[in-house]
């Protein structure tokens, strides 16, 4: 439990801080308010490091003083993991400044940027250099590296590259006591003892802050197809998943799951974004293959597996781009999901993970278990089916179409039970991208055992044992979680 004292005047660190610091509440509003808009917290100020050294300062000032901290982003998370408390005793630090993207390594592949460099600038600094970082989110233009290091951030071509944390060489941390670890380094091979960096991935900024990271680039595509497929059943886009990869390799960079509810939310949401099929199917897969050679073709490679599957009927139609325009348009049917949802009304929203071998079955269970409990939802299901990542969204009744539906989201609580029940049941996890913040927290200490709990408050308590760094998210406040009873 952190210590009410009485808060040190500001006058000390401004004194003692190179970087800027908002103590205006209007000027600090942003910073204090998630992107959701679903947690709303306060701070004694807002600071803006202009280097590590700063951050440094300023998490020593703080340890000294016993203020905690926040670190923040492009504050594009989906989980509350970078607002803070209301209690008005902490300091949000703001990465946004430190941004420098270092010059491209050609001959290691790896490119050096500070924790606050967008994400796309990284992506349009790579393409300069004639090289992909391969990192693709849906806020690629405000969204920072630090960010999504510090939730392990997945996106659409995770099936060929990874997450976040498998595009990372190394780190440059300042730790919770305000010295600076620089493990920036560009090695693919470094056995000399703990992974350091792996701590740090996927924390949330609860166990140290990262300033700095090296991250892996790889050859720029020649050429790249999308195709949507329509189907009848999740089981034939599985099939389809094993002849794609099976005929184009490593070429396949994104194989992407829709229902036919969402193609019917976009389009009626989206007026540019239409169906190319005559009529709406159960499912849609979204395929982009791309070429590394030029000896080789992605449409060719992409053609060859879908026109013998819809000769044998497994799946029952396809288009395929034949220009970088109509790539383009069947990718808006997929990004524009979430914001169509959002414009229908309340939704109640899971970002889970289940092995790839078991979504289908996943997918029928746990719809079931919904729409029978709670008549006239609708199913909203999209994700990146090739490493089994499912939005696994719910929509209200037709009729609430346009309502702030108070009475759907009473069903919030139950339906995230039945749905997280269901991944656990096989053995998935009820955050695969988005991180656990404050939104997830508690629900996922139901699911881990006891000794994985102790594992990470241990964890917790030697790197940051007066709990300064980004209190209340990741680990609730105790372990004693009333375990969740596995479906039998």
């Amino acid at each position: 439990m952190l210590e009410t004292t009485t808060a040190p005047p500001l006058t000390e660190l401004a004194n003692a801080f190179n970087g800027g610091l908002i103590t205006d509440p209007t000027e600090m509003a942003p910073y204090l308010l998630d992107w959701r808009k679903r947690w709303q917290g306060k701070a004694l100020a807002v600071a803006l490091p202009d280097t590590t050294d700063d951050v440094a300062t300023l998490v020593r000032w703080c340890k000294r003083h016993h203020i905690p901290l926040v670190p923040q982003g492009g504050n594009t998370g989906l989980s509350g993991g970078a607002t803070p408390d209301t209690s008005g005793r902490s300091i949000v630090i703001s990465l946004k400044r430190l941004n420098r993207i270092d010059p491209i390594d050609p001959l290691n592949n790896t490119v050096c940027v500070q924790a606050g460099a967008i994400l796309q600038a990284v992506q349009e600094a790579a393409q300069q250099s004639g090289r992909l970082f391969p990192l693709s989110l849906a806020a690629q233009g405000s969204c920072t590296i630090g960010g999504n290091l510090s939730t392990n951030a997945g996106g659409v071509q995770v099936l060929r590259y990874g997450t976040a944390r498998e595009l990372c060489l190394g780190l440059e941390v300042v730790t919770a006591d305000g010295d600076i670890w620089n493990g920036l380094r560009g090695l693919r091979k470094d056995n000399t003892g703990y992974d350091l960096k792996d701590l740090f991935i996927g924390a949330e900024g609860t166990l140290g802050i990262i300033t700095a990271a090296v991250l892996k680039l790889f050859p720029l595509p020649v050429d790249t197809t999308v195709a949507l497929v329509a189907l009848d059943s999740i089981d034939q886009a599985m099939q389809l998943l094993t002849a794609v990869r099976s005929g184009n390799g490593a070429n396949l960079t994104a194989f992407e799951l829709m229902s036919g509810c969402c193609l019917s939310l976009v389009t009626r949401h989206f007026g540019t974004c239409q169906a190319p099929f005559p009529t709406l199917p159960a499912w849609v897969v979204l395929i982009e293959v791309s070429s590394f050679s030029h000896s080789t073709a992605s449409r060719e490679g992409l053609l060859a597996c879908l026109e013998p599957a819809l000769t044998s009927g497994l799946i029952a139609d396809a288009v395929v781009s034949e220009s970088a325009a109509q790539a383009k348009a069947l990718w808006a049917l997929r990004e524009n999901i979430s914001e169509a949802q959002a414009l229908e009304g309340a939704n109640i929203k899971h970002d889970v993970a289940v092995p790839i071998s078991s979504i289908a079955q996943f997918v029928s269970v746990a719809s079931h278990a919904i729409t029978s409990q709670f008549a006239g939802s609708r199913m909203v299901v999209f994700g990146h089916l090739g490493d089994g990542n499912l939005h696994f969204n719910v929509s209200p009744p037709t009729h609430d179409v346009g309502a702030t539906s108070p009475d759907f989201l009473k069903w919030q609580e139950a339906i995230n039970t039945i749905t997280h029940d269901w991944v656990h049941h096989f053995k998935g996890s009820i955050s695969a991208e988005h991180g656990l913040g404050v939104l997830r927290r508690d629900e996922s200490a139901r699911y881990k055992s006891p000794v994985e709990l102790a594992l990470m408050h241990r964890i917790k308590q030697a790197l940051d044992p007066d709990h300064l760094m980004n209190p209340g998210k990741v680990l609730p406040p105790t372990s004693e979680i009333t375990p969740c009873a596995d479906h039998h």
